[in-house]
């Protein structure tokens, strides 16, 4: 029997805009958690996490720490600019997104208050940016929390704690790893006495995250590379468990999915998941709600199946879920073909 093929349009959804969540609960671990079954729903609080993990079970986290990365500045031919640091490659260089009146050109200096920075190079969509000072010291300094695009509104103080881990280490991601926004550390502590072993592993979120696929062929798709590491030990952890491997977020599968192909415990990943792709290491995924035609609600319906995917969609559509980012979360065991 061949397979489906799929296109981008197979992964639309009807959103009423209210349900996209512009904050999050006022409690982690208040946010709501749908269950999806083979063909029927649970609707639970996410606090009641533990009772579907169990003694052996292994709960990876990603522990990437969302960087203060947008940056408000002037051109000194005074047009407007605002940078969106995607990657420090050096102390004092930066790959990033970059919105600017008429353009950026190399005979451009931009003012990011006392900090000067120019343009060294091209590099497909993004722009390496050459900083005066390291560019953690400027982004400390005048850098806002980074929000998604549909989050419609200015970033305001609390969101450098709220759209951040409680488990966050490793400064890098310039959006949050959210399905990990749900957890906080009493929970935490409930799941390991429970006998279930809290690992970590590190993968840097890029902005790439929220930009649309162009390409209606998932055949041509290319997505960012993004930065990974995982220990040995982790690994190790993860493999020799006698219960299941519970990914929170789409992040830690698709790391340790291609840790699983690659065998290299660090470098760039860019595997790109999405339905007829075979999984080796994840065994439950804990995610958010995604976008219409993203690659992530394309990674979650390889992982659960199309059809069950979708219909779970549309039932946290009808009982009126909170999406994206700052919103509820779904419960799913991979889905045997």
């Amino acid at each position: 029997m061949s397979e489906r093929v799929f296109r981008k349009s197979d992964f639309d959804y009807q959103l009423p805009p209210e349900l996209i969540a512009l904050e999050p609960t006022s409690k982690r671990t208040e946010s709501r958690l749908l269950v999806v079954g083979e063909s029927e729903y649970a609707h639970c609080r996410f606090s009641y996490l533990p009772l579907f993990l169990r003694s052996g079970d292994v709960l990876v986290l990603n522990d990437t720490k969302v960087i203060p990365a947008r940056l408000s500045g002037v051109k000194d031919s005074g047009g407007k600019v605002e940078i969106l640091v995607e990657r420090v490659e050096e102390e004092c260089i930066a790959l990033c997104q970059v919105k600017a009146s008429r353009g950026l050109h190399s005979r451009h200096s931009i003012a990011v208050e006392d900090a000067s920075i120019r343009l060294q190079e091209r590099v497909g969509d993004l722009y390496r940016l050459v900083f005066d000072k390291p560019v953690f010291e400027i982004l400390e300094k005048y850098g806002q929390v980074p929000l998604p695009p549909y989050i419609d509104r200015p970033a305001m103080a609390n969101d450098a704690y709220v759209y951040q881990t409680v488990f966050a280490r490793e400064e890098g991601a310039v959006a949050a790893p959210t399905a990990g926004l749900h957890f906080d550390e009493p929970l935490l502590t409930r799941i390991r006495e429970r006998g279930v072993k809290v690992v970590c592993l590190t993968l840097h979120i890029g902005a790439g995250t929220f930009q649309p696929l162009r390409e209606e062929s998932l055949s041509t798709v290319n997505l960012h590379p993004e930065r990974y590491s995982i220990s040995k030990q982790s690994l190790d952890t993860i493999r020799s468990r006698t219960g299941r491997c519970v990914a929170v977020g789409t992040t830690v599968v698709r790391t340790l999915e291609h840790v699983a192909i690659t065998n290299d415990l660090e470098g760039e990943t860019s595997l790109f998941i999405h339905p007829n792709f075979r999984f080796q290491e994840v065994d439950v995924l804990l995610t958010n709600f995604h976008l219409p035609q993203s690659s992530l609600i394309m990674l979650v319906s390889a992982f659960c199946g199309y059809e069950r995917t979708m219909q779970a969609y549309s039932t946290a559509v009808k009982n009126r879920y909170r999406f994206y980012s700052y919103g509820d979360a779904m419960w799913c065991e991979r889905h045997e073909f």
